[in-house]
């Protein structure tokens, strides 16, 4: 069993009895007191679990999965400008994935629009909404899979569709973004149908609110690294931003009032622009 399988395994059992002692680790992994150890050191430095005298606690920053019309009503305003700005990098006639998220459900309404692409994406909320625009511009090609609550297709059929393509941009959206944990989600499987999106897109582009910041999910799928371009909106605080300016390729940053113009950004760029393709 890998590490991150073996964390992924602590946790669930962190969750589901409240508490883990260090023995029963031992016995239920079948590795050692100082292995255990040093899984507890890494998840209570990511602020998954807190450390107590012969165990584990659940820590205090691990979010649970809402369901999608739960996050549909949160940080509206950030995810619309979010979702406008990302709009601006695809051109017409490419191959773009979108993965299952409220901000992407928000691009997916400007993507219906743009001419002549081939949208992967395993979200079914995604998928309807380019299908309502019935423009017959975009050919959708939704990669099924079992349905989670974020309204996510995920696990191996998905992972086998998404593994056979290629494709020129990913807009991801994320759950949480930490700058220990990286990017993470409340599900397992999902943080693996993530990993097969990322490995998959030329350009990876994360769409992220700044209430997305501090926060760690059970699994993740990525360090801060991954993001050849991050979107995010001006409630950031700036240590967040200086941190996110050193981690991933490009930062931008727009503002989330409704009246602000979408096209005003602040952009912060520390490798050089990545809008076409990962170097």
């Amino acid at each position: 069993m890998l590490a991150r399988q073996r964390q992924a395994r602590i946790l669930e059992e962190v969750r589901r009895a409240g508490g883990v002692r260090v023995s029963e680790l031992t016995i239920l992994l079948g590795v050692s007191d100082m292995t255990i150890r040093r899984d507890l050191d890494q998840l209570s430095a990511a602020g998954a679990i807190q450390k107590v005298h012969g165990g584990a606690v659940l820590g205090s920053r691990v979010s649970e999965e809402p369901g999608f019309e739960a996050k549909t009503s949160l940080a509206q305003p950030a995810k619309q400008a979010i979702a406008a700005r990302a709009a601006r990098m695809i051109a017409p006639g490419t191959a773009i994935a979108l993965s299952a998220g409220t901000t992407t459900w928000a691009l997916a309404r400007h993507v219906a629009a743009i001419p002549a692409l081939t949208v992967v994406t395993n979200s079914t909320a995604v998928a309807d909404a380019i299908a309502a625009a019935e423009n017959g511009k975009q050919t959708v090609i939704l990669t099924g899979g079992v349905r989670t609550p974020s309204a996510a297709l995920v696990g191996p059929v998905a992972d086998a569709t998404i593994r056979s393509l290629h494709f020129d941009q990913l807009f991801l959206g994320v759950h949480a973004m930490d700058p220990v944990a990286g990017f993470t989600t409340p599900n397992l499987a999902e943080a693996e149908t993530n990993r097969s999106l990322i490995e998959r897109a030329q350009a990876v582009i994360v769409l992220a609110d700044s209430s997305k910041w501090g926060t760690v999910g059970l699994a993740d799928f990525g360090p801060l690294s991954i993001a050849d371009i991050l979107v995010t909106d001006d409630n950031l605080s700036e240590q967040a931003r200086a941190v996110l300016e050193e981690a991933v390729g490009e930062l931008i940053v727009v503002p989330a009032a409704t009246d602000s113009p979408t096209g005003t950004t602040e952009t912060t760029n520390t490798t050089g622009s990545t809008e076409g393709s990962r170097p």
